[in-house]
């Protein structure tokens, strides 16, 4: 099967951030399918342009098997909303072009990732001129998110927006939600046929984990080299953006500085609010908060593997109570147990699982107080927390499992084989 892929975040072979489609690609293409993808040339996390794509509309690569077409992402994607959204539609029209002037042949499907919603736009367009189905798959619940965390506040643009997502639900051959809650919206309150909605959701990474596992690697020499050595460490591994409300990590830490000095936080990633973060934990003298700089996968496990929990952490708002956190599946491949500070259908996986503690999102004194309560946990059954998310994740969300689950949706209800 020949797929085109767009997603605009498809990651560089080292670049930290959700790998979901990363890892399905390159399973895809191992299994003699046809993969190319239509990429932006800017990192999710706002990042700035890499040298290499500097004054570039198009250029191709390889990532093993699978061919990448880097499309151009206007370095205004830095500067605010409308910034933002200038980056959003510079990549529609780059892609749109690479699409039917870079890509040869005839593909079977159009395989879409969002957000952002407006890669749609592509889709749609190219399916057209391709003749060629498109699937769309719905990795947040957009523009309702950005709605709810106050990103998109025009009227006008709000408007367009849940009118252009129910064009693109309709004109879509598939969608694929990533949570049930996801399946739930779209089946009742939007109006989605049921026959056209698949639930393939993100999933545990247990490849890369196990490599890590299996190697030299000592998670306690690890922790030396970091100045980890008699702390309790709760590592965040994600985008510092203003959905991910990361200032509540720092309230956490003042609260309990000087109570509990042996806890320390570790926040690994980029994105619009880090410098703020880091300018708020040293007006605040946490001491206790440690920032590290986005890392590849790879060693994103190893920073995982010598901590003691991972933390999931989320604005309070509605619509994040319908999804599942990438990072969750991290900590459940590399067996530590899970702070979650997301209340909904990621609560009712950890509770399910029996592989972590759920803190009250913006509640840092809650979260004070579970942090406490763990001298009343023995290591023995901290240890079995990791252990019942590793368990549970590889009977429900392995990756290889669902990759291979969701070409066969493909194949059956578009192809027909």
């Amino acid at each position: 099967m020949r797929i085109l892929l767009l997603h605009q975040y498809f990651l560089e072979p080292n670049d930290g951030g959700g790998s979901r489609f990363n890892e399905m690609a390159k399973q895809w293409s191992e299994s003699d399918h046809d993969i190319t993808v239509l990429a932006g040339m800017m990192h999710a996390n706002g990042s700035k342009k890499i040298p290499e794509y500097k004054g570039k509309f198009i250029l191709k690569k390889k990532h093993d098997k699978v061919n990448v077409i880097r499309c151009h992402v206007s370095e205004t994607y830095n500067s605010g909303f409308l910034g933002r959204l200038w980056g959003y539609f510079s990549f529609v029209f780059s892609s749109i072009w690479a699409g039917l002037f870079s890509t040869k042949g005839k593909y079977d499907v159009i395989l879409v990732t969002s957000p952002p919603l407006f890669v749609g736009i592509t889709a749609y367009v190219l399916s057209i001129f391709k003749r060629t189905p498109f699937v769309f798959e719905v990795r947040d619940l957009w523009p309702e998110s950005a709605i709810d965390t106050g990103v998109v506040t025009n009227k006008l643009i709000i408007k367009f927006a849940f009118w252009f997502e129910a064009f693109i639900y309709k004109k879509a051959k598939l969608i694929n939600v990533l949570t049930p809650a996801f399946r739930d919206t779209l089946i009742h309150k939007k109006g989605i046929p049921k026959d056209k909605v698949i639930f393939i959701p993100n999933a545990a990474d247990f490849t890369l984990a196990d490599e890590v596992s299996n190697s030299d690697f000592n998670p306690q020499e690890f922790r030396d080299e970091l100045g980890w050595r008699d702390k309790l460490v709760i590592t965040y591994v994600g985008a510092h953006g203003v959905a991910n409300h990361l200032i509540q990590v720092i309230e956490t830490a003042e609260l309990i500085k000087e109570k509990l000095p042996h806890v320390l936080f570790v926040l690994i990633g980029g994105g619009m609010q880090k410098e703020m973060l880091m300018r708020e934990a040293k007006k605040r003298n946490c001491s206790n908060v440690q920032f590290f700089d986005p890392v590849p996968k790879k060693d994103v496990f190893k920073y995982i593997m010598a901590s003691d929990y991972g933390a999931s952490v989320l604005k309070k708002v509605d619509t994040f109570k319908t999804i599942y956190s990438n990072k969750t599946f991290d900590y459940m491949s590399c067996k530590k147990p899970i702070m979650l500070v997301i209340d909904g259908v990621s609560r009712e996986l950890v509770e399910a699982a029996k592989c972590g503690i759920y803190i009250e999102p913006e509640d840092p004194q809650d979260w004070a107080n579970k942090i406490e309560s763990l001298k009343n946990i023995s290591a023995e059954e901290t240890s079995e927390m990791g252990v019942n998310g590793y368990k549970y994740a590889q009977l429900h969300f392995d990756r290889m499992k669902l990759g291979e689950q969701y070409i066969n949706h493909i194949e059956s209800k578009i192809l027909n084989v």
